[in-house]
């Protein structure tokens, strides 16, 4: 005997509820045959909230009993599980780690470079310090927001904060392109060693809990290993360019 769910989601001109479509998906994995109910106005839609006392939609129910909506579908479900604030937190520095990684392995493949070699991390550490600029320059108020809290440079001289996203995407350019290690690497290694020294005195010695700004503003991500890493490398790319100017 098929089991069989109904379902009042909005569905109009102008908007197509998304957690109608996740409910009606979730719905059918479960094995329901969903009898989907299209509220196409709003006059619909105030008039079903009214009669069901609810104050949202989607609203499912199954064997005549109100369920509720998305998130309460996967409650009866068992498919909602405690929120893990650490993973989430590193979720976007992670992204961008491997997507890097895999953009330098890419290159190299199209080229016929070896992917474990000397070039695939140059251009690892070239796409991932242009990524986090990226970040960072999606909401430049709110990195400058969170990198005034420990930059020692920025707190002394503030439009260096708003500087820095734009350095650090024309340093990982710059890498990328190939262009003179002379006018490349002394921007790498100013803002690295600069960042990794803030974050030194900040975390290690003032002992100071603050988020980091490494993948713009309002993260999540403890100010730490992930901020110090991403200084590190500029600081090594710098090194390294130059190294292989002057030999």
């Amino acid at each position: 005997m098929s089991k069989t769910a109904t379902l009042y989601r909005m569905v109009t001109a102008e908007h197509i509820c998304p957690f109608g479509i996740k409910s009606k998906a979730l719905l059918e994995r479960q094995g329901f045959e969903v009898k989907d109910n299209h509220l196409t106005n709003s006059k619909q839609t105030e008039a079903f909230k009214k009669q069901h006392d609810v104050k949202t939609t989607p609203q499912t129910f199954i064997d005549g009993k109100r369920i509720g909506g998305y998130e309460q579908l996967l409650e009866y479900f068992d498919k909602t599980k405690p929120e893990d604030r650490f993973a989430a937190a590193y979720r976007p520095v992670i992204a961008i780690f491997v997507i890097a990684l895999f953009m330098a392995w890419a290159i190299n493949w199209t080229t016929g470079t070896a992917l474990l070699s000397i070039a695939s991390v140059e251009k690892f550490v070239a796409i991932s310090m242009t990524l986090l600029a990226l970040q960072k320059l999606q909401d430049v108020e709110a990195f400058t927001n969170q990198f005034l809290g420990y930059d020692l440079l920025a707190q002394r001289w503030v439009r260096y904060a708003y500087i820095y996203p734009f350095a650090e995407a024309y340093a990982g350019i710059g890498m990328l392109a190939g262009i003179s290690a002379f006018i490349v690497a002394p921007v790498a290694l100013l803002i690295g060693t600069v960042g990794a020294v803030s974050v030194f005195k900040a975390v290690y010695i003032d002992k100071r809990e603050l988020k980091c700004a490494c993948v713009g503003g309002n993260s999540e991500v403890p100010l730490g290993f992930v901020s110090l890493t991403e200084n590190l490398f500029m600081i090594a790319a710098g090194c390294w360019m130059l190294f292989q100017a002057l030999s």
